[in-house]
C-alpha cells in the first residue's frame, strides 16, 4: 500500500508553496502609507494625484487601495486604520459622515472630528455638488429647468446611483424637500449616462464635475430649494499622519488649491472620454498641470505596468484561501464520512454559506474584523473553497467498496493507519476533483475582492465598471478567465500524479 505517498507528497509541497506566496507578497517591514478611493471616476484620480504625490516625498511606501466602494466603506477604512487618508466632500462629511442637521464650515468639522482621531483639511481647489439631470431635449419639451419642475412630473423614470438612494444628502432629503412621487431604481453611476442615452431611464444623479454632462447634452437641473450643500473637495486623514509622516504631509500640503473645476472636468473626461489610465491622467497633471497623456490601446492595458502586481495578489488570495480550505475541507469530509449523525449538519452548513451572496459575505465579514482589504477576503475565499472539499471528500469515502473496506480490517490495520494507506488513496481522485473545482471558483470569486482593496485583477474590473470602459474591464476578466484554465489544466497534470494508476479514467 504505497499510494499514499504522492497526496502526502502533493500536500507537503502545497503548503510549502502557500507559505512561499504569503512570504513572497509580504509587504517589507517599512513606514507604510495606504491611500483609499470610492468607486467613481474622480475620486480614482483623485487617489492617484495623493499617491504620485506622497510617493515622490520618499519617505514610505505608498499603496492605492481603488474603488473600495461607498462612503460608508471607505470611511470605515480610515477609522480602523486599513487606509490613512482619501479625499472627501465637505457636505458628505457633514450630513452623511457626522450628521449635521446645519451646515458647518470647514474649522466646525475639523472639531467633530478630532475625537475620533480624524482631521480634514488642504481643500484642493474644487466643489463638486450633487445634482439632478435629464436629457436637455426631454427637458425642454416638458420645460423642466428646476427640481420644483420636475417633481410635477411622477410619469418620469429615476435611475440613481446606490449611495445616492441611501445617503441622507441624497434621495431622502431631495424627496422630501421637493416632495417627489417616485419609485427610483438603483444603478450603477457610470452606467447611468448611456441608460438615459437609450431611453431606459429620464433623470439621474450627477456629479457637477462629471465628463459626460456635455457629452450626452444633459440639463443639470437647478435647485430651486437649495438642499444641496457644498461639497468642496479636500483630505480627509488619520491625526497621527502629520507627525507620522511629516516629508509627506508637507508635500500634500501643496496641492492645496492646485485642482480647479475646470481641471477636475477635464481628468475626468480624459479617463472616461479619451480612455486614460487614472495614473497616467494624475503623472500628467503633476508635472505640468494638464491632462495631456496617451491613451493606452487594449494590450498596453492588458500587459500594463500592473500586470505582474494584481497576478501575484490574485494568486495569494487563490491558493492561500485554498490551502486553508483543504487542511479544513478534507478532515470535515472525513468526520462526515465516518460519523453519520454529523453528515448532514456539515453538509448543510457548508452548502448554506455556499450560498451567501459574495458582496454580503464582505460586507459582514468587514465590520466583524473591523478591517477591510486582505483578511476579509481570505476568510471569505476559504469558507467559499470549502463545500466542494468536504463534499467530494465524503462521497469518495463513503463510496468505496465494502469489500475493500473488509480487506484492510483484515490485515489488522487501525483506522489511522487504514484511512491514511488504503481509504484516501482511493478516495483521491474524488478528493482532488473537489480541489480542482474549489480552485477554479475561487479563481473568479476572487475578483470581488478588489471591491474591499484586497487587489487582484478584479481591479481592472471595477475600474472598467466605474468607467463603463469595456477595455479596462476585458482587461481584467480575461487574465482571470486564462488564470482559470490554467489551475484546471494544472491540477489535471495533479490527477496524474496522486492518483493510483489503477484508479484513473482509461
Amino acid at each position: 500500500m504505497q499510494h499514499a505517498a504522492p497526496l502526502q507528497l502533493f500536500m507537503r509541497k502545497f503548503s510549502i508553496f502557500c507559505l512561499g506566496l504569503v512570504l513572497f507578497c509580504l509587504p517589507a517591514q517599512a513606514e507604510t502609507l495606504n491611500i483609499g478611493s470610492k468607486r467613481f471616476t474622480e475620486s480614482y484620480i483623485l487617489g492617484e494625484i495623493l499617491r504620485q504625490t506622497a510617493q515622490a516625498a520618499g519617505e514610505s511606501q505608498v499603496s492605492h487601495k481603488q474603488g473600495l466602494g461607498n462612503t460608508g466603506i471607505v470611511y470605515a477604512a480610515l477609522r480602523n486604520g486599513s487606509i490613512d487618508l482619501y479625499c472627501e466632500y465637505t457636505g458628505t462629511i457633514d450630513q452623511e459622515i457626522l450628521k449635521n442637521t446645519t451646515p458647518s464650515n470647514l474649522e466646525s468639522l475639523k472639531k467633530q472630528l478630532a475625537p475620533l482621531g480624524l482631521g480634514v483639511g488642504i481643500p484642493v481647489g474644487f466643489n463638486d455638488t450633487y445634482a439632478l439631470a435629464m436629457a436637455e431635449s426631454q427637458a425642454q419639451k416638458l420645460n423642466i429647468r428646476k427640481l420644483s419642475d420636475l417633481a410635477r412630473h411622477p410619469e418620469l423614470r429615476f435611475g440613481l446611483s446606490q449611495e445616492f438612494l441611501n445617503r441622507k444628502d441624497g434621495w431622502p432629503g431631495v424627496k422630501s424637500v421637493y416632495n417627489f412621487r417616485v419609485d427610483p431604481r438603483g444603478l450603477e453611476h457610470g452606467l447611468a449616462y448611456e441608460a438615459i442615452a437609450t431611453g431606459q431611464i429620464d433623470v439621474t444623479d450627477i456629479y457637477s464635475t462629471d465628463a459626460k454632462i456635455n457629452k450626452y447634452k444633459l440639463r443639470v437641473l437647478d435647485d430651486d430649494r437649495h438642499f444641496f450643500p457644498a461639497y468642496e473637495a479636500v483630505i480627509l486623514y488619520r491625526l497621527d499622519l502629520p507627525n507620522r509622516l511629516p516629508k509627506t504631509w508637507a508635500a500634500l500640503q501643496t496641492l492645496q488649491g492646485r485642482v480647479d473645476a475646470k481641471a477636475m472636468i477635464a481628468m475626468n473626461a480624459a479617463a472616461e472620454l479619451q480612455g486614460q489610465s487614472f495614473s497616467e491622467i494624475a503623472k500628467a497633471f503633476l508635472s505640468n498641470g494638464t491632462t495631456q497623456a496617451e491613451s493606452s490601446s487594449f494590450v498596453e492595458k492588458l500587459f500594463g505596468q500592473d500586470f505582474a502586481r494584481l497576478m501575484l495578489e490574485h494568486l495569494f488570495l487563490v491558493f492561500v484561501s485554498l490551502s486553508f480550505g483543504i487542511f479544513v475541507g478534507i478532515p470535515l469530509g472525513v468526520v462526515a464520512a465516518y460519523r453519520g449523525k454529523l453528515a448532514q449538519p456539515i453538509l448543510t452548513i457548508v452548502g448554506l454559506i455556499q450560498t451567501i451572496p459574495s458582496l454580503a459575505l464582505l460586507a459582514f465579514l468587514i465590520p466583524l474584523l473591523k478591517q477591510i482589504g486582505t483578511l476579509p477576503a481570505l476568510i471569505a475565499l476559504f469558507l467559499y473553497a470549502l463545500l466542494p472539499i468536504v463534499r467530494n471528500t465524503y462521497t469518495g469515502l463513503s463510496d468505496i467498496p465494502g469489500s475493500l473496506r473488509e480487506s484492510a480490517l483484515a490485515l489488522g490495520l487501525p483506522f489511522a493507519a487504514r484511512l491514511r494507506l488504503v481509504e484516501l488513496p482511493l478516495a483521491a481522485r474524488t478528493i482532488l476533483a473537489g480541489v480542482k473545482t474549489s480552485a477554479v471558483i475561487n479563481v473568479g470569486t476572487a475578483t470581488i475582492a478588489a471591491f474591499i482593496g484586497a487587489g487582484g485583477f478584479g481591479e481592472r474590473i471595477a475600474t472598467g465598471l466605474a468607467l463603463n470602459d469595456n477595455a479596462t474591464l476585458l482587461a481584467g476578466a480575461l487574465p482571470a478567465a486564462a488564470l482559470a484554465l490554467l489551475v484546471q489544466w494544472g491540477f489535471d497534470l495533479l490527477d496524474r500524479w496522486i492518483v493510483p494508476a489503477g484508479l484513473r479514467l482509461r
